[in-house]
């Protein structure tokens, strides 16, 4: 029984060592270079490392396919960043009216003198319905202008679930997908399964992480020739994050 015990105990000291030992430690915004801006996050917590910065700019409503609801009605100031026009996103039938107000404003921000790099979709699609967004993405690239890069938000089971003729389509159709590893304002728990599954994921991707979630990059994610980073979601100064009901990721 003692054998049986010690067995077991230096068993799970090896396994620790393969872990490699490292502590997630908090995310600090100003060790990132691309970072997400709510509507409800002011301009000044972008940290001056920041390269990139994804600009949630208005919503497409479930209860209304026909309206965009701006969010940020000013244009931004060109502050050498280069920035994407994001809209969420709850249902994918637009009315036309809603296209042209997107991409009248890319062409507005553009003209104010912004780096603008294209437009950001962040549409909680479902992985069973990743076919149907796939089409919804596809028109939508039609009707952009070709110097506009298209970016997705995705989640993480996306390459452990998905299929692999839509992941496909995606890859066709969409420059980068920023895959989301938290819920609220906390990582999601488990987060390294999925991660390790990434390396199905047939396009350009970087793994949004929450201002001062727990994060530890897992092992040869640097290595993975598809990832090109990180993008930080920034945080009010109050302790709840924008928007949480209609942001939440399932998974």
């Amino acid at each position: 029984m003692r054998l049986r015990r010690w067995l077991a105990a230096a068993l799970g000291l090896v396994l620790l060592a393969g872990c490699g030992g490292e502590k997630a430690a908090r995310v600090d915004p100003a060790d990132y270079d691309a970072v997400f801006l709510w509507a409800g996050v002011p301009s000044s917590s972008v940290p001056r490392s920041a390269r990139t910065v994804y600009l949630l700019a208005g919503e497409v409503r479930a209860d209304d396919p026909g309206r965009f609801v701006s969010l940020r009605p000013a244009t931004p100031k060109g502050s050498g960043a280069a920035l994407w026009y994001t809209v969420r996103v709850e249902r994918l039938d637009w009315s036309e009216a809603v296209y042209a107000r997107v991409l009248a404003d890319l062409a507005r921000w553009r003209a104010a003198g912004n780096r603008v790099v294209g437009l950001q979709i962040d549409f909680d699609a479902r992985t069973r319905g990743l076919a149907d967004y796939a089409r919804f993405l596809a028109g939508l690239r039609r009707r952009m202008r070709h110097e506009y890069q298209l970016s997705i938000t995705g989640l993480m089971d996306w390459s452990a679930q998905g299929h692999p003729a839509a992941l496909a389509q995606l890859a066709g159709t969409v420059d980068e997908v920023v895959i989301q590893t938290y819920q609220g304002r906390s990582t999601i728990p488990g987060y390294q399964a999925y991660m390790a599954s990434l390396a199905k994921l047939p396009l350009p991707y970087r793994v949004g992480v929450v201002e001062d979630g727990e994060w530890q990059a897992p092992q040869d994610l640097e290595n993975d020739p598809e990832f090109r980073g990180y993008v930080v979601f920034l945080l009010p100064p109050s302790r709840q994050a924008p928007g949480v009901q209609a942001t939440a990721r399932r998974n």
